[in-house]
This record gives C-alpha cells, sequence and structure tokens, in this order.
C-alpha cells in the first residue's frame, strides 16, 4: 500500500505544481498590465502638469511681451512693462527684453534689462547684456531673428556665481516695428529645479493615493519622474537621480516624439521606464520604475500559492493514510 500511497501523491504534486506554474504566470501577466496602466496613467498627469504650467508661462508671457511691443519708446517704459505683470505668474523666474544694439544709443550695444526673483522674494531688476554676455550670438537670439517665430529654447546652464545659476529653459518671442524691423527678443526664464520640485508633488501624491497602493499589498512605491530634451539630454530629475539614455531606439523615440517603454540598468539595477512627449514642448517625460517594484506583488502571490499547494498534498496525505489503515483493517478482519 505505501507504493499506492506514493503513486497517488506524485500525481497529485505534479499537478498541484502545474496549476500553480500556470497559476503564476498569469499573475505575472496580470501584474505587468496593472503597472503598465498605473505608471501610464501617472505619466500622463504629469505629462498634462507640465504642459499646463509651460501654457501658463506662455499666456503670461506674451501679454508682458506685448506690453514691452506697446512700450519701447524709452529703456524706462521697457522696464515698467516688464515689469507691469511679473506678480500673475509666479513660476518664472525672470523676464527680460534683449535689444538690438544701440537700439537706444545711451544704452549702447547690449541693452537686456532682466526683471527676476531673487531667493528674497518679490521681483528685482539688473541690466545682464555686456561683451562678456553678448546675446546677440546667442542660438536663441539668432533662431528668433531668423524664424520671427516663438519658442522654446534648448536647454541650458547659465552661471554667474549667484543663486541665480541653474539650468534653464526659455519662452522666447521676437519683437517687430511696423517695418518689420527686429526691436528686440523677450523671453521668460522657468528653472528646471523648479519643475522637479512641481513633479515631485506629482510622485509623492501619486505614492500616497489609496487607490493606486489598494492591489499593491501594502508593499511601499520606489519611482520617480523625469524629463527628457528631444535628444535624450535628462533635463529635470530628483537630487543624485539623474538617467542616461544610450539605446538607439529609446533615443529615436525621444526625437521623434513616441510614447514607449524599456528596461535598462541604473547604478546596476534594472529599472523599467515609461516614457511619452509633453503637449506643445519638445520635452519627454517618463516614470522610472525599480523592477523591484512591479515584482513586489508576486511575492506574496507566490507566498500563497505553495502555502496552498503544501496544505494541498497534506490533505491528500491524510486521506491515502485514512484509507490504507481501513484498506489494512479490512484485511485483518
Amino acid at each position: 500500500m505505501k507504493l499506492r500511497k506514493r503513486q497517488i501523491l506524485l500525481p497529485v504534486f505534479i499537478v498541484l505544481v502545474l496549476c500553480g506554474a500556470v497559476s503564476f504566470f498569469v499573475c505575472f501577466q496580470v501584474v505587468q498590465a496593472e503597472a503598465y496602466a498605473r505608471y501610464l496613467g501617472i505619466k500622463n498627469v504629469s505629462s498634462e502638469k507640465i504642459a499646463k504650467l509651460v501654457h501658463g508661462v506662455e499666456m503670461n508671457a506674451k501679454n508682458i511681451f506685448d506690453d514691452v511691443a506697446d512700450s519701447h519708446e524709452t529703456p524706462d517704459e521697457v522696464i515698467d512693462a516688464l515689469r507691469g505683470k511679473v506678480n500673475l505668474n509666479l513660476d518664472v523666474r525672470g523676464y527680460f527684453a534683449a535689444f538690438e544694439p544701440n537700439y537706444f544709443p545711451e544704452k549702447g550695444t547690449w541693452f537686456e534689462p532682466y526683471v527676476y526673483q531673487p531667493e528674497t522674494g518679490g521681483f528685482d531688476y539688473r541690466q545682464v547684456g555686456s561683451a562678456r554676455h553678448n546675446y546677440h550670438k546667442s542660438p536663441w537670439y539668432v533662431r528668433a531673428k531668423q524664424t520671427a517665430r516663438s519658442f522654446w529654447s534648448d536647454p541650458y546652464y547659465y552661471y554667474d556665481g549667484t543663486s541665480m545659476s541653474g539650468h534653464y529653459c526659455t519662452f522666447v518671442k521676437p519683437i517687430f516695428d511696423e517695418q518689420g524691423k527686429l526691436i528686440c527678443v523677450c523671453g521668460a526664464d522657468i528653472k528646471f529645479e523648479w519643475l522637479a520640485r512641481e513633479l515631485q508633488w506629482v510622485d509623492d501624491v501619486s505614492k500616497e493615493s489609496r487607490l493606486l497602493n489598494k492591489y499593491h499589498f501594502g508593499s511601499d512605491f520606489h519611482f520617480y519622474t523625469v524629463i527628457f530634451d528631444s535628444d535624450g539630454t535628462c533635463v529635470s530629475h530628483p537630487e543624485g537621480k539623474t538617467v542616461t539614455i544610450t539605446d538607439p531606439e529609446v533615443l529615436k523615440d525621444l526625437a521623434t516624439q513616441k510614447h514607449g517603454t524599456t528596461l535598462m540598468l541604473i547604478d546596476g539595477s534594472p529599472y523599467l521606464i515609461y516614457y511619452g512627449p509633453v503637449e506643445n514642448i519638445d520635452w519627454m517625460v517618463a516614470i522610472v520604475v525599480p523592477e523591484t517594484d512591479i515584482l513586489q506583488p508576486l511575492i506574496p502571490i507566490a507566498g500563497v500559492m505553495l502555502g496552498l499547494t503544501a496544505i494541498g498534498l497534506f490533505i491528500v496525505w491524510l486521506v491515502c493514510r485514512r484509507i490504507e489503515r481501513k484498506i489494512k483493517y479490512e484485511d485483518n478482519n
């Protein structure tokens, strides 16, 4: 009878293992699909937030630039125009108007008044154009003069040894007179450090969301959001968490503003990256997720399956043992 019991337990064990393996595979696919939907949703929220912030900057900046276009008879009028509506959007670090050489003869070759937010709050003014800062040769100035269109500049790093130093992107608009001659190029600066704080807020809200955590078995999220330029440069990210893209296919997607997902190593650990474009600007927002975050829900599922398999085998063993004793009893009688 021992042989018969072994013959029963072995097929049952095989069946239970196969059922467990199939169930685990299905759960793995479901967890991946759930993670994709979750992080795609977070990416879309981040993208929409950035788009709204960018649109707000553009609308406010255009109002100020229109005032500059209407009030450019004297340098003081220009400065007053730049100051006029700065309080309508405190997300902008500063506004400037970079004039053509000797437009105001008393101001010389480089007249670029800049109204900005100092660390102490409020707004201040200074003249930033100079031989050292020859903005006439800057890519944004040349592009504005040639295209006669408003646009967002490529990200750049500005350093002057003060709190103004940092990574910037500028909304640029050229101003022309009635004869079509360039008067100046206006700009509104935003710092990527500010954008990183805004994205961190989205991350924190998402991590604390009861709805997102409902089916995550109480495990913590460790994802974070970054912004890529179209050439793959990581221009905004949490401190110490920059991401370098080297995959040619992903770089192609970033350049052509396509959605996608990729698996890559960051500091030796596997991460999934969900990326997509931001409306009306050549940026890509990406959610960077440790692969362990996605696999974390499978740990309790695997534990439950192993427990059920063990319980099933134990029950079968008890049944076989009882049947064996009953047969022995009948044989003895």
